[in-house]
């Protein structure tokens, strides 16, 4: 399965990107579109995500959720362009902030999204590609339609007939948060699963917050560490 060249061009429409098109933006030109706009609403109820994103699957992953807005968070969909540092900085910063002795070698841990190659990569890709359309299920809002859509766009980033079929499993399969962790390859494997988790859900539904509250009990983040993992998110540029 060509899940990484999917999951890439995913990532980069993350990054305010209408990568299908050639065009983007950088997520500092973004974080000016966005505060330009907010300023001239007048507190409004915030930005459009599909508008932001330029449509494409990131873009009905977070516009199926019904009236969400982006508003001063708009730049935790950049954290998706480096997940897997992203998680690691998060773990550094959690054992350093505990003081707690790592009881994982470093082989244990497993390795960033980043830093995989081939197989281990596209298993890795698998992984996180799963947890964003079971968050984006999560408040249980993609209807037939939005189905239909999200589907013709994602055939547009060219998956392979295996992954093409993986993918509509994915949509059909229980939501369910344990069945998700057992995805898992490594203790890296899991903050990354529920990084791109908390990027795409909405924390402020009470649905998909409880979704992250069982994703975080099935994949054995600790409270304090799904708190540092959430922090970078919000922070992340």
């Amino acid at each position: 399965m060509n899940v990484m060249s999917v999951l890439n061009q995913i990532m980069n429409q993350a990054q305010g990107g209408q990568s299908r098109q050639g065009g983007g933006t950088d997520i500092k030109r973004m974080m000016e579109t966005v505060g330009s706009q907010l300023s001239g609403s007048g507190g409004g109820s915030g930005i459009d995500a599909k508008s932001l994103l330029g449509g494409g699957a990131l873009g009905l992953m977070l516009g199926s959720k019904r009236g969400r807005k982006m508003g001063g968070k708009a730049l935790k969909y950049g954290a998706l362009a480096g997940v897997g540092m992203l998680a690691w900085k998060a773990y550094q910063n959690y054992q350093s902030n505990s003081g707690n002795a790592d009881p994982n070698t470093p082989t244990q841990q497993g390795r960033p999204l980043e830093e995989l190659q081939g197989a281990e990569q596209e298993r890795r890709g698998l992984e996180i590609l799963q947890a964003m359309i079971m968050a984006a299920r999560a408040d249980g809002h993609i209807d037939a339609n939005e189905r239909a859509l999200l589907s013709q766009e994602i055939e547009k980033l060219g998956p392979d007939d295996e992954l093409q079929a993986w993918i509509q499993r994915q949509f059909d399969a229980p939501l369910d948060a344990r069945t998700l962790a057992t995805s898992a390859d490594s203790p890296q494997a899991s903050r990354e699963i529920y990084v791109v988790s908390a990027v795409i859900i909405n924390e402020q539904n009470p649905m998909e917050r409880a979704w992250l509250d069982q994703l975080a009990a099935a994949l054995n983040i600790e409270p304090s560490l799904a708190k540092e993992l959430e922090q970078q998110v919000l922070t992340a540029s």
